[in-house]
């Protein structure tokens, strides 16, 4: 069984993403809009192109004719996959997924007015005017995030009306692709946030892996730890909202799925249709199998019988500072590793520039093991890296 898959994207979680698949005797191109992206540099073939090209992603796809179509950042012409799925070739998780889940709005709207599951309080905005006027009906603080972007950018919150041209303006300088539109998020009572990595199979149940909380600063993942000790009615209350979500979006494939968690009880947030930034921890060993061979899995047909526990960890992210030379100086990896149950890995990113996610540190200890104690020590093990001479800040909220 021999598939010929084309990566759209090709970050980190991709680079992980063709190791499991090459792991299964598959064969991959990876797809990127700028050359030695991570995944490429492990891939069987590559090309350079501009997804957001309606014509450039036709040709590629001519050009290669691959059984498989796995979507891994959302800066796509994903309305053309519904042209290549009725050619035959299978969608990650299907068109109907890719296209809802690239942009805030479908999926919000599906959440929680088709299926009435509980979100923040929101309005889209297309101007600056529109998102005073939302703010102004939903009252401060509110957070804005473009409908189409990732890593948090383009995200802010605005905490005083002064801010809200500012905020418009840094949510359009972020958005990917050519849509102008925002959502604007009442903020969440909540106690803290987590993902909880949702696989569907096309011959299987659907399976849950144990809940993993995370920190986040500017909109994008700080650190994470899995498992996070929630209680037992929140975990099912999180595991149903999750399978309405994903049975609605139809396909096969992990998700990460976003909640709030708090006196209100569980929030949704947002759904990622691939492997998710904080469900690196999985490459510590916490479980199992980790969320790339279980998307390798789920995309290929193949059985999971069972997900378990195996360990606790923890995850801490190594930043850039800046633009630096290229390909940047990574150096503190001897001294990050030193201590034990301590891995790390770099994705090989071949420029940096403000904030840009280079690297990830591990850290893991037996089931039970106090998760905290774990992201102290992620944490410490990071800020021994330096990204062109600057180490990463860890900061401890």
């Amino acid at each position: 069984m021999n598939k010929k898959i084309l990566l759209l994207g090709s970050g980190e979680l991709g680079k992980e993403f063709v190791i499991a698949l090459q792991r299964l005797g598959q064969t991959v191109i990876a797809i990127d809009n700028y050359a030695d992206a991570p995944a490429m540099q492990v891939a069987d073939g590559f090309d350079v192109i501009n997804m957001l090209d309606g014509a450039a992603l036709d040709e590629v796809v001519a050009k290669h004719k691959p059984d498989i179509i796995v979507p891994e950042v959302e800066a796509i012409r994903t309305e053309r996959f519904y042209a290549y799925e009725a050619q035959g070739m299978q969608i990650v998780p299907s068109a109907r997924a890719a296209n809802f889940t690239m942009n805030r709005k479908a999926i919000r709207d599906l959440a929680a007015v088709e299926l009435g599951l509980q979100t923040a309080k929101y309005h889209y905005a297309t101007s600056a005017a529109e998102l005073s006027a939302a703010v102004e009906s939903l009252g401060l603080p509110v957070v804005v995030k473009p409908l189409m972007s990732s890593s948090g950018k383009g995200q802010s919150v605005i905490r005083d009306a002064s801010e809200i041209q500012d905020a418009w303006d840094y949510a359009c300088s972020g958005s990917r692709g050519d849509l102008m539109e925002v959502i604007v998020e009442a903020f969440v009572d909540f106690d803290f946030e987590i993902t909880l990595l949702t696989v569907t199979q096309q011959n299987g149940p659907t399976l849950f892996c144990p809940p993993i909380g995370h920190r986040q600063e500017r909109g994008d993942y700080q650190e994470s730890w899995q498992p996070i000790p929630m209680q037992s009615e929140h975990i099912a209350e999180a595991q149903r909202m999750a399978g309405a979500v994903t049975e609605a979006l139809t396909g096969a494939g992990i998700w990460g799925v976003e909640f709030f968690v708090g006196k209100d009880g569980v929030t949704f947030s947002e759904l990622s249709p691939r492997p998710h930034d904080t469900g690196m921890v999985t490459l510590a060993g916490t479980q199992n199998l980790s969320e790339f061979e279980l998307h390798a899995r789920a995309v290929l047909g193949l059985p999971i019988p069972e997900i378990t526990a195996e360990r606790a960890g923890a995850s801490a992210v190594i930043l850039a500072s800046g633009c630096g030379p290229q390909p940047p100086v990574i150096t503190g990896v001897a001294d990050a590793i030193s201590k034990p149950q301590t891995d790390i890995r770099l994705f090989g990113k071949p420029s940096t520039r403000k904030y840009r996610r280079m690297g990830v540190v591990l850290t893991y200890g037996a089931v039970g093991d106090d998760v905290n104690a774990l992201r102290e020590r992620a944490r410490a093990a990071a800020a021994h890296v330096a990204v062109d001479g600057v180490p990463t800040p860890q900061s401890t909220a």
